[in-house]
């Protein structure tokens, strides 16, 4: 996902965020972006077009989908436009200064806190009182709080993404591993036995020190919160995330894992049937890699596995995408009638079949592909523990600062006291005009707000 941010914070109105920056955008995007929600083709008069864009792969795919749709509404049309995930975040924004967003929106979970601070997003609540669809004690609680912003829901899960391990059945059984691992001690002990197993040129797990996503599943599972005074300043030196970063750091200062980037691995697939590590750390999409790219002599001999935590079984991450209606939108029962389509169990099952993406619906992992599916199973465990990050517009710089200093610990040989402190300041700066708006806000109403 792209990091760029406008330089503020908190809920604005969208006639003071298109007075900054609608001057600037008005004379040569706003016409390019109406290409993005018009179509070539007539409609009828009676027919109410809904427009809707999907990102990246997803769009590519649920387009196969909306004919059922269609068939079944034949008086709504879908006009899908399919954005590139690289282009998708500054498209947004460019549409929203120009009043010309979709009806219906996939939005990455995090950036849904961003677009619900410029009143971008309707909330949805009532459509889901009466809908006979969308039920949600049938979602996963972390991915559902993902979309609960001020008390306010404002999207609905259309598919999830967490971490877990991926492990070699027959390295751990040939290291003498006992299973299941479900505590930090446990997964200490398993990868000491692993690295001594297989020696000095090769390891006993693979975490790229270019992704944030270890560390932070790893803080996820502390009671301490990433963010604190009302998420306006950085908790990463509390003892929980000391905790986290210690345990991570163990792992590559006893050579459990190579110092390196996933670019210095020459292809991990191939490296991990290799025997070069015993565990990955990754997500769902390498299910299908990983079938695809096994030896036959090592089909049945990897496996998934859920997050250990410090006590017994680990949050992780609850990541994914949902579905969002406009505020600007004209056509809102008609775009909800196609979150209902896309939120069906059924529907659901044949996404996931088509593109391996999760369903964020207990319903739809009984369906009987999702549930004889052994490697699938663990992320059904893992996504019951899965916590929703903070929900600020910053959150992107904030964690990539996260990753940049616990990677100066395990690379570079920073002291883990000095490098939390200066990721604590760091954070600070980016979450100054947060605290600014806050106090401001909460002054205004005869409360006591954070310190700018």
């Amino acid at each position: 996902m792209p990091f760029a941010r406008f330089p503020f914070a908190g809920r604005v109105t969208a006639r003071r965020l298109r007075a900054r920056v609608g001057t600037v955008l008005a004379l040569g995007l706003a016409a390019a972006v109406s290409v993005l929600g018009s179509g070539c083709s007539r409609t009828p008069a009676d027919t109410t077009t809904v427009s809707f864009w999907a990102i990246g792969r997803e769009g590519e795919v649920i387009s196969t989908l909306l004919p059922e749709f269609e068939k079944a509404h034949p008086g709504i049309r879908v006009d899908m436009q399919q954005i590139p995930l690289t282009a998708a975040h500054e498209k947004l924004l460019t549409a929203f200064a120009a009043d010309t967003l979709p009806d219906l929106c996939q939005l990455g979970n995090t950036w849904i806190a961003e677009f619900a601070a410029l009143d971008a997003l309707t909330p949805l609540e009532p459509y889901v009182q009466g809908s006979e669809v969308v039920k949600q004690d049938d979602y996963f609680p972390g991915i559902w709080e993902t979309n609960v912003i001020d008390g306010q829901l404002v999207g609905i899960p259309w598919y999830v993404d967490t971490r877990l391990l991926f492990y070699r059945k027959d390295i751990l059984r040939q290291a003498g591993v006992k299973l299941p691992i479900d505590t930090w001690e446990q997964w200490n002990t398993a990868m000491a036995q692993v690295k001594a197993y297989v020696g000095p040129d090769r390891y006993a797990i693979l975490m790229p020190l270019n992704e944030f996503e270890q560390q932070l599943s790893l803080g996820l599972q502390q009671d301490d919160p990433l963010l604190r005074d009302h998420n306006n300043r950085g908790n990463f030196q509390s003892p929980g995330f000391r905790k986290a970063l210690a345990f991570y750091a163990n792992i590559f200062a006893r050579q459990w894992a190579p110092l390196a980037s996933e670019t210095q691995v020459s292809n991990v697939w191939d490296e991990f049937f290799n025997g070069y590590f015993a565990f990955y750390f990754s997500g769902p999409w390498n299910i299908r890699e990983f079938r695809n790219r096994a030896p036959e002599n090592l089909k049945d001999q990897w496996g998934t596995m859920p997050l250990p935590g410090p006590h017994g079984p680990g949050a992780g991450i609850a990541g994914g995408s949902s579905l969002v209606l406009f505020q600007g939108s004209r056509h809102k029962d008609a775009a909800w009638k196609l979150v209902e389509f896309l939120s069906r169990p059924d529907i659901q099952q044949r996404f996931h079949a088509m593109i391996g993406d999760l369903p964020p619906r207990r319903s739809t992992w009984r369906t009987p592909e999702l549930e004889s599916d052994p490697l699938a199973r663990a992320f059904a465990d893992q996504l019951e523990r899965v916590k929703p990050t903070p929900k600020v517009l910053e959150w992107e710089r904030i964690v990539q600062e996260m990753r940049l200093a616990t990677e100066r610990v395990v690379r570079g040989g920073q002291p883990q006291d000095a490098a939390l402190a200066e990721l604590d300041r760091r954070v600070d700066q980016i979450l100054a005009k947060r605290r600014w708006m806050y106090q401001r806000d909460h002054t205004d109403a005869g409360t006591a707000g954070a310190s700018p």
